[in-house]
């Protein structure tokens, strides 16, 4: 079923998704990818804020490529959402509700994400030059030094993803 979502993501709207569901998100999302999401959970380990709200918010596991002249931003194919495993059922505790990336997610995600009511999308991995054509506006609001591994706030319009793990732990991956 083809379904458009505005985000950020209710709990409404999670629960009327279900593993195989194709999704247009329109709204704003952050990447953010393994050195971003280190020093998030270290920042939250020294008693600080994150740099951004997570409650409700969607991340998307992306290192774009440098933006071409005229471009929002370059090629921005998902990475491997394994790699966010270890510091992911914190940031679920925290309300962070949707993720996008690719690949499978281990079983203390899974079990985070019905515990926490969140959803796992997967955005099409290879296709990273024509996913950046449906991120509209992309700034830098944390880790800059990280380079393409910072955290962006990226507003987002019909951007293609399938849910592939649903709020009641459907998984794609496994039928």
């Amino acid at each position: 079923m083809e379904k458009k979502i505005s985000l950020p993501l209710t709990d409404e709207m999670i629960s009327s998704l279900h593993a195989g569901d194709m999704v247009y998100l329109t709204g704003t999302v952050y990447s953010a990818r393994d050195a971003a999401h280190k020093r998030m959970i270290e920042t939250l380990e020294e008693g600080k804020e994150l740099p951004f709200d997570i409650r409700f918010q969607t991340v998307y596991y992306l290192g774009p490529t440098p933006a071409r002249e005229g471009q929002v931003i370059g090629s921005a194919g998902p990475t491997t959402s394994s790699r966010m495993d270890k510091y992911t059922p914190k940031l679920l505790d925290l309300g962070m509700k949707g993720m996008i990336g690719k690949g499978k997610r281990s079983p203390e995600v899974i079990s985070s994400m019905i515990k926490n009511h969140g959803i796992y999308f997967a955005a099409v991995g290879g296709a990273g030059a024509l996913l950046s054509r449906q991120i509209k506006k992309s700034k830098v609001i944390a880790y800059e030094d990280l380079g393409t591994e910072a955290i962006r706030e990226m507003y987002v319009e019909d951007f293609p993803v399938i849910v592939v793990i649903d709020s009641e732990g459907n998984n794609l991956y496994q039928r």
